[in-house]
C-alpha cells in the first residue's frame, strides 16, 4: 500500500480528528510525513479541536497499529478508498467538502456509476408516497440508474428494495460505522445490500453513529448524484437537509408533489415553490438527467 495513503487513514482513524483537521494537516504537511515527529505546540495552531482532543490523536497517531486494522477490514470485505485513489467517485469529489477517506462494503465498481440518483422521503410515508415511488423510481431502476439512499426507515429503505427486488443497483449511505447499522430493523436490508450491491460510510466500522453525523451523511448521498428526488417531506423534514445539500453542489432536485391537506406534502410543495422540478412520472426526471450526462 502506497505509505502517502496508509497515512491518512491512520489519521483518519485518530480520535480528535475531522474533515477541517485533515484539511489543515495536509496544508501543514501535504505527505504526511512531519506530523509523526511534530510536538503538540507544533500541531496546536493548525488544528480547530480542544487540548484534550488533540492529545488523544496524538496518543492515536503514535500507538495505533493500522495495519493490524486494514487487515482486519480485508477479513470482513471492507474497502477503503480515499479522495486521491482511482476508485473515488468523480461526483463526490466535486462537492466543497467530500470525505477523505469512504468505507465500502459490497460492489465497489457502482461507486464509477455515471447514471446515479438519489432518493429520499418520509420515514412514515402514505400509501400514496409508496405508489409515487413504484411509479416514479421503478422505471429508472429498470432503465439502469443507481439508486443512492440513506436506509432510514420509509422512503429510504423502499427505494433500496425496490432495487434489489428488481435486480438493480443501489448504494445505501450510513451514519456511523457498518458494526452498528442504523435503525436496528434495517440491518437484514444492510447486509444484502453489502452482498449484492454497495452499503458506504465516512466512518470506520467501529464508530457508533451521532445525530450530527446524519446530516453529515446527507451531503455524501447528494453528492454521488445528478440529482435528488424528494417524495414526500414535512415542513421540518431531514430530507430538506439533502435537497439543501444538493441545491449547493449545483446538483438538481426533484420533488413529488401531494395534496395540500397533507402534512407529508407540506416539505415538497414548498421545494417545488421554490424552484424544485416538479415530477409526475420518471419520464420527467430522465429527461433533465439524460442532458447532463
Amino acid at each position: 500500500m502506497d505509505t502517502f495513503r496508509k497515512r491518512l487513514i491512520h489519521l483518519h482513524h485518530c480520535r480528535g480528528i475531522g474533515w477541517r483537521s485533515i484539511k489543515n494537516l495536509l496544508t501543514y504537511d501535504p505527505n504526511l510525513t512531519r506530523i509523526y515527529q511534530s510536538s503538540f505546540t507544533d500541531l496546536q495552531p493548525h488544528l480547530p479541536i480542544s487540548t484534550s482532543q488533540l492529545k488523544n490523536l496524538m496518543k492515536d497517531l503514535h500507538s495505533s497499529n493500522i495495519q493490524s486494522m486494514l487487515n482486519k477490514y480485508s477479513d470482513y470485505n471492507i474497502h477503503i478508498v480515499t479522495k486521491f485513489d482511482d476508485e473515488y467517485p468523480n461526483m463526490l469529489k466535486q462537492i466543497y467538502d467530500p470525505p477523505w477517506v469512504i468505507y465500502a462494503k459490497g460492489d465497489i465498481r457502482l461507486l464509477s456509476d455515471q447514471k446515479c440518483l438519489s432518493v429520499v422521503g418520509a420515514r412514515y410515508p402514505s400509501s400514496y408516497g409508496l405508489k409515487s415511488i413504484e411509479r416514479v423510481i421503478l422505471p429508472l431502476i429498470q432503465s439502469g440508474w443507481t439508486i443512492i439512499s440513506g436506509l432510514a426507515k420509509g422512503i429510504d429503505s423502499k427505494a433500496h428494495e425496490l432495487a434489489l427486488l428488481n435486480k438493480g443497483k443501489t448504494i445505501a449511505v450510513i451514519a456511523g460505522g457498518f458494526q452498528y447499522i442504523y435503525p436496528k430493523e434495517n440491518a437484514k436490508l444492510a447486509n444484502m445490500l453489502s452482498e449484492e450491491n454497495l452499503l458506504l460510510s465516512e466512518y470506520p466500522p467501529f464508530v457508533r453513529p451521532e445525530r450530527w453525523q446524519f446530516p453529515m451523511r446527507n451531503r455524501i448521498i447528494s453528492g454521488l448524484s445528478f440529482g435528488t428526488v424528494i417524495i414526500e417531506a414535512r415542513e421540518s423534514s431531514g430530507s430538506l437537509i439533502t435537497a439543501d445539500q444538493a441545491l449547493e453542489q449545483g446538483r438538481e432536485v426533484f420533488a413529488i408533489p401531494g395534496s395540500i391537506f397533507a402534512e407529508h406534502s407540506i416539505g415538497t410543495n414548498k421545494l417545488i415553490q421554490q424552484g424544485a422540478k416538479l415530477v409526475m412520472s420518471s419520464n420527467d426526471i430522465e429527461a433533465e438527467m439524460i442532458s447532463q450526462i
